[in-house]
């Protein structure tokens, strides 16, 4: 294999749209890059997704002589990749709301199996952040909870299950992406924290998931100044990647970074650059998921970087090594397998509601929503590039939930101000109830100013948080609050159930508000 393969199979790509491009067929051709990334973009429906996956191993295969990896955030919840009619378990924060880790077994069994059986070989989960700051605008939901011992419970599950599902995983964001207000897809977060303090909280669940045998480690682009005093995010640091995962920790699996697109990286070092200094720290396989031609420019500058002696020819060797390892055996050994679709739906939906937790009930008991209750939402927004927002999103959760209590729907903007406040109070009082769903409230503290309002007006009122529950802190205690974690039509379907009766929210809060 000579330098071009080498580096080619270091390197993960992506494309626009639902078909293989010429672009992507030229840097497979030509470069050799031989892994791809999908998002939601590139998939219509299951059997869309089939036949894409197949077309790319059969051009890699051709082209490389070796399999791809075929990559996918499917961590369930409100991040997904898979289509409308795939099977999509909930995520992990929705997990541990269930109370049992071997709930996070069955979601990652039931994952694994399902992308087995779709052509997608690699999950990019599950997030082992500790989510210990509410404010976090990127994990918060996504992660298992505010404790490194619980997170370690239920993504060790995860990562079983994926494994036996038949798919490779991931824990990431190395060493850790809990404790920011900042999102590094936007920006380049800073977390300084000592090594001590990162041993207590950050550290452990990776720790963790490499003594459960994990076989890959994403990384993070996020200033750690205590442990890499050169201005470097983690993913570019050796300090961290060589010196901390591999050495210290143990470590022999793939190291794999996040998007290098990502604004952390791009805006402060630039993305080809980012990459070399990545592969330099002891980065394995380097993502660049949109832009389909950087890639080219990527490998041409990792080429002259080991003409050049900045990067390691020996190392470069190792890391190949390592990706074809694991290629021989969960891309060229792995057969196929079958799905039950049908079956795994209905699992899934019985999953799906033990997650719906009571958060506050008032003392009075569960307000009466009446004849007439009127549900309020805003359209689902991307609170950071990683969630999924479809083409043409509408209420959902006011549309739906009214639908399902045969009440009305109102919409609210993401930041509702005084005056669009006023006038859905004053509709409210035309109902019998009223029923809102936060998304992200603590951030857009307009919604929970809606909330207060309505109590105050003497309207029943149910607050329902689609995202993290830490938008229910705080509310008056005339509202009864529950925590359905993922704005999606499945979790609305489970909050129905429980308005209209049919459904005990059993889940439990796993993490302090």
């Amino acid at each position: 294999m000579d330098l071009r393969e080498q580096i080619g199979q270091r390197l993960v790509t992506g494309f626009p749209g639902t078909e293989l491009t010429e672009d992507f067929r030229r840097m497979v051709r030509e470069y050799k890059i031989s892994n791809v990334i999908l998002f939601r973009e590139n998939i219509t429906d299951c059997a869309q997704l089939k036949q894409l996956c197949g077309e790319i191993q059969a051009l890699v295969r051709r082209e490389t002589g070796h399999g791809a990896f075929i990559t996918a955030d499917q961590e369930g919840g409100l991040v997904t990749r898979l289509p409308g009619d795939a099977v999509n378990v909930p995520g992990a924060m929705a997990i541990a709301a269930t109370g049992d880790p071997e709930n996070a077994y069955r979601a990652g069994l039931l994952t694994g199996r399902e992308l087995r059986a779709l052509g997608v070989n690699f999950d990019l989960a599950p997030s082992v952040d500790v989510n210990s700051n509410p404010e976090n605008p990127v994990i918060g939901a996504r992660s298992y909870g505010d404790t490194p011992q619980e997170v370690s419970r239920y993504a060790n599950r995860m990562i079983r299950g994926l494994l036996d599902g038949g798919v490779l995983c991931s824990a990431k964001h190395f060493p850790g992406h809990g404790d920011t207000d900042t999102d590094s897809h936007l920006a380049l977060p800073c977390v300084d924290k000592s090594m001590e303090e990162l041993e207590r909280t950050e550290l452990l669940p990776f720790r963790e998931a490499v003594r459960a045998g994990v076989p890959a480690v994403m990384t993070t682009h996020i200033l750690f100044p205590q442990l890499e005093p050169e201005h470097l995010p983690a993913t570019m640091s050796r300090r961290i990647m060589t010196g901390l995962l591999r050495e210290q920790m143990g470590f022999d699996g793939l190291i794999v970074s996040d998007c290098m697109e990502m604004r952390a990286i791009k805006d402060h070092f630039g993305t080809v650059n980012g990459v070399v200094a990545a592969m330099a720290a002891g980065v394995d396989l380097v993502f660049i998921s949109h832009d389909t031609l950087l890639s080219g420019q990527a490998a041409r500058a990792a080429e002259q970087a080991v003409a050049e002696g900045r990067l390691s020819a020996a190392e470069m060797q190792a890391s190949v090594q390592r990706i074809l390892a694991l290629k021989e055996k969960w891309v060229d050994g792995m057969p196929e397998g079958g799905f039950d679709f049908d079956a795994a739906r209905r699992e899934n939906e019985a999953l799906l509601q033990k997650t719906i937790t009571e958060v506050h009930r008032p003392a009075g008991g569960r307000p009466a929503l009446g004849s007439a209750p009127l549900c309020i939402g805003c359209p689902a927004y991307r609170t950071s590039l990683v969630g999924n927002v479809d083409a043409g999103e509408t209420n959902r959760f006011g549309d739906g939930m009214a639908r399902a209590l045969h009440g009305s729907a109102a919409a609210m903007q993401p930041e509702p101000g005084r005056e669009e406040i006023a006038a859905l109070v004053e509709l409210a009082r035309r109902h019998t109830s009223g029923v809102v769903g936060t998304f992200n409230g603590r951030l857009r503290r307009g919604q929970l100013e809606l909330v207060a309002r309505l109590a105050e007006a003497g309207v029943p009122t149910v607050a329902v948080a689609l995202r993290g529950p830490y938008d229910l802190a705080g509310l008056p205690e005339s509202v009864w609050t529950l925590a359905a974690f993922e704005y999606t039509e499945q979790s609305i379907r489970a909050v129905a159930r429980v308005l209209r009766g049919e459904a005990e929210p059993t889940g439990r809060l796993p993490v302090t508000l």
